[in-house]
């Protein structure tokens, strides 16, 4: 006959174990949410691009469905060290081309992902070159359309795709996502953005805004590294792989090579919570520069810089979890949608120069 205590044992042996059957069952629903979020109507390849003494490590991304050769999205990356699927982030944007029946083609920065080289020793000279051998490789692959080739970059690819249009005239279209413009003003901006974000005294601006008049004095006269931290102090996160770069780079400004773009369909593409880039400032050079109906501005008002949306962006858990159970949810209300819609409304004469 059981005792009272070995009926409870039972009883609690039972429910621990009932509870572990649910966790598990909820685990692996959850497992199941996760890899079905996670999958997308894309065929991926891996490639290496080869050229003039490059090599680029990169995906060439499919659409699932239908039959190529496909027209293509070449992706020009931001700032950072960033693979060829931005650590995945790149898939939900690469669909949303798929759909409008695109390839997308995407490359680890030099020195990310086995990669060689060092993408902080790249001017935005180099990183154009190396999308044009990219789009010279692309124009003899059997799967995609040669003759509809266009661009679309982020941030600080607001200096290199101008740049690579103004190489090559058979770029088609362009979609310029959080795109900056003159080097230095973003700088400015970024700064002060910042500055003001985390309660900064006006003391504390002037003073930082002195600093960074400092360090641009230095850049202009090609000053060391070991030269800047002597005048500055501490470095505050300024590596000097990171002030070579700044040296290659800060007199870089959009405004030369963007008329390389008048007449062909571009999408620019601006966020109303941007740190980064002064979206008023870029929205009137590119109408200034871009003027008549090829140019196309949508505003994302809840995104942040990333195009993620910002409420999102600004908390560690939503952002983890989103990423984690439903990554197209990540981006603005709109943003994928309206790149598949730009997409799919070209065609060989709405993409092609004026």
């Amino acid at each position: 006959m059981a005792t009272r205590s070995g009926t409870r044992g039972r009883r609690v042996v039972r429910a621990v174990l009932a509870t572990l059957a649910a966790v598990a069952v909820t685990a692996a629903g959850l497992s199941g949410l996760v890899i079905w979020q996670h999958t997308y109507d894309l065929r991926e390849q891996a490639v290496t691009v080869r050229r003039d003494g490059r090599t680029l490590q990169g995906v060439l991304a499919l659409p699932e469905r239908g039959k190529g050769p496909f027209p293509l999205v070449v992706v020009v990356h931001g700032d950072g060290p960033v693979d060829a699927t931005h650590d995945t982030f790149y898939r939900p944007i690469w669909e949303s081309f798929a759909r409008a029946g695109y390839a997308a083609l995407s490359w680890n920065k030099p020195g990310v992902g086995g990669a060689p080289g060092n993408w902080l020793d790249q001017s935005m000279g180099d990183r154009a070159a190396e999308a044009l051998d990219a789009i010279a490789w692309a124009r003899q692959h059997p799967d995609i359309d040669g003759g509809r080739i266009g661009l679309w970059g982020a941030s600080q690819a607001g200096w290199v795709l101008p740049r690579i249009a103004a190489q090559d005239p058979g770029i088609r279209f362009a979609i310029a996502v959080s795109p900056a413009v003159n080097w230095l003003r973003q700088g400015r901006y970024h700064l002060l953005a910042e500055l003001r974000r985390d309660g900064a005294s006006d003391a504390d601006i002037a003073a930082a805004l002195r600093r960074r008049e400092t360090g641009l004095e230095l850049l202009g006269r090609g000053a060391s590294y070991e030269e800047y931290v002597r005048a500055v102090g501490d470095p505050q996160g300024m590596t000097a792989a990171r002030w070579r770069f700044a040296a290659r780079n800060h007199k870089a400004d959009a405004t030369a090579d963007l008329p390389a773009l008048r007449g062909v369909p571009v999408l620019l593409a601006l966020a109303g919570h941007d740190a980064n880039v002064d979206t008023a400032e870029t929205e009137a050079a590119y109408r200034r520069l871009l003027p008549g109906p090829a140019l196309r501005v949508a505003h994302y008002p809840d995104a942040a810089h990333s195009l993620v949306e910002h409420d999102v962006e600004n908390s560690t858990l939503r952002l983890t979890l989103t990423a984690l159970c439903a990554p197209r949810a990540l981006f603005a209300d709109g943003f994928l949608d309206d790149q598949r819609r730009f997409l799919a409304a070209l065609d060989d004469h709405r993409g092609g120069r004026r």
